[in-house]
């Protein structure tokens, strides 16, 4: 076994220690005697000291040009691909993902570096005639200023350059508070924005447990903003605690996201979005396909095409190039799953394949889950409303269009959808009554491109939207500027016309 590496916080420049001292372990969840990784247990001193470096960086990038600001994000992206093999490994044994998947995650940083630096030329404000003569009328994008990132483990690289790539474009500073399960890939990939040359203070880094340093974060009086990715629960005291504080913030949270299959769908293309939409991440994405609404016609031959397929799939490590399925990413979230199979017997539904703990000796020694079909569910069932984050789909029947966008709808989440059908009529039907923040037609649940926005509505988020050019809205202010140059007091909206 390699030895760990030893991480540390990136504060001003420098790589620290937590003030105290303090370490924890990262482990492999394909082999949890291997120790990937050490960290530091931040606590809210440490997070002090990183909001003062940045806030004093901030001073100066913001007045950065900001096609400035772009080239180094570029840069970036060029040592993104040119470590991205190595970084894809780090990410298959520290969180689990097969080593195709982590590629994508890397690239998904690289596609988000490149499109980023774009906009370094394209911040454009609007400008509009006046209402009075002599006097001009224009709008331009601010910096909004110290930025707090915190990003989950299940794309440990893609999520954090989807927000700071952006936000240091824009003219922001940033503070990465990644997951403590992948602080190795946060440290690489920080290791990359250091070595891309941005000033010291512009981008730093400090791990921990969420309920230390990313408590602190969130309270710290000078942090202008927050840009959150993780469960709805803890969103929604990271949302309230914003609110009082009156910062700006941006959450992206879960999601139960349905993928409905029409009697005139072809099935093997369903099939492949099914399986792929429901298992690839080991249906650890908010985005993952967890209920499958199927038309009665077609729903016994598709379960079947279904049961055969899942029943093939490979569970291993994720650096194994033969894995398609990997761990789970840690004890607490294998126990999860697992009590949400007893609750599906409870309620009725039936395990078709899988609902259990792998206990095959080559799988023994990680956090593996074989994948799972429950069939007989019904929409009002916890297993069909409530985000496992495992590999469990929820079989669904359905009589009409109409009844399976019914239920597709009801649930407390809007992220990701997907219709296969081959009606025209009844795609722009699902595309206008899709209660979703994204959906797709004869497409899985999952595969999000980084130039289109990225998000969904009720609990899944609080309107903001990453990636595209959206994700300009979260990280700028719109200040309206007004030059007159009449050379008398104009007052407006008063009627002087009389």
């Amino acid at each position: 076994m390699e030895t760990p590496l030893s991480c540390r916080n990136y504060i001003d420049g420098q790589w620290l220690s937590a003030a105290a001292g303090t370490t924890l372990e990262s482990r492999n969840p394909a082999l949890i005697h291997e120790v990937v990784a050490t960290f530091p247990r931040s606590q809210a001193d440490d997070v002090d000291t990183a909001v003062t470096a940045a806030s004093q960086a901030y001073r100066s990038w913001r007045k950065v040009p900001a096609p400035a600001r772009a080239e180094y994000v570029f840069r970036v992206g060029e040592l993104l691909a040119k470590h991205k093999e190595k970084l894809a490994q780090l990410i298959s044994q520290e969180m689990g993902k097969p080593l195709t998947e982590a590629r994508g995650d890397v690239q998904e940083g690289i596609d988000c570096a490149f499109y980023s630096a774009g906009e370094g030329r394209r911040l454009f404000g609007q400008t509009t005639p006046s209402e009075m003569p002599n006097k001009f009328a224009m709008t331009v994008r601010m910096p909004i200023g110290v930025c707090a990132l915190i990003t989950p483990w299940n794309f440990p690289m893609a999520i954090p350059c989807w927000k700071a790539m952006p936000a240091l474009v824009c003219g922001n500073t940033v503070i990465l508070k990644p997951a403590e399960d992948t602080p190795a890939c946060a440290t690489k990939l920080i290791e990359i924005f250091a070595a891309a040359g941005f000033p010291p203070g512009v981008v730093n880094l400090v791990h921990g447990m969420g309920e230390e340093a990313g408590k602190a974060l969130v309270e710290h009086p000078d942090i202008n903003l927050v840009s959150f990715t993780g469960s709805s629960e803890t969103g929604a005291f990271v949302g309230a605690t914003c609110g009082r504080t009156h910062k700006r913030v941006c959450l992206e949270m879960g999601g139960k996201n349905a993928q409905v299959v029409m009697e005139d769908a072809d099935l093997e293309l369903a099939l492949d979005g099914a399986v792929w939409g429901a298992f690839g991440t080991t249906g650890q994405r908010c985005t993952a396909t967890s209920r499958l609404i199927l038309h009665r016609d077609i729903k016994e031959k598709f379960t079947t095409m279904l049961y055969q397929r899942t029943s093939k799939l490979r569970l291993g490590a994720g650096t194994d190039p033969d894995t398609e399925i990997g761990p789970i990413i840690n004890q607490k979230q294998l126990q999860r799953v697992s009590e949400y199979m007893n609750i599906a017997r409870e309620e009725g539904a039936k395990v078709l394949i899988g609902g259990e703990i792998a206990r095959e000796d080559s799988l023994k020694n990680g956090y593996f889950f074989q994948p799972t079909i429950l069939d007989g569910v019904t929409p009002e069932m916890r297993v069909a409303r409530e985000e496992i984050f495992g590999p469990v789909v929820c079989l669904i029947a359905v009589s009409s269009f109409e009844e399976a966008i019914a239920i597709l709808n009801d649930t407390n989440y809007g992220l990701s959808s997907s219709v296969y059908t081959r009606d025209i009529n009844r795609a722009f039907t699902a595309m206008r009554d899709i209660e979703a923040g994204i959906t797709y037609i004869n497409g899985p649940t999952i595969g999000a491109e980084v130039h289109l926005p990225f998000g969904g509505v009720k609990q899944t988020g609080n309107g903001h939207r990453e990636a595209g050019t959206t994700a300009l809205d979260v990280f700028t202010e719109w200040k309206s500027v007004y030059v007159d140059f009449s050379g008398n007091l104009q007052r407006a909206q008063i009627d002087n016309r009389s």
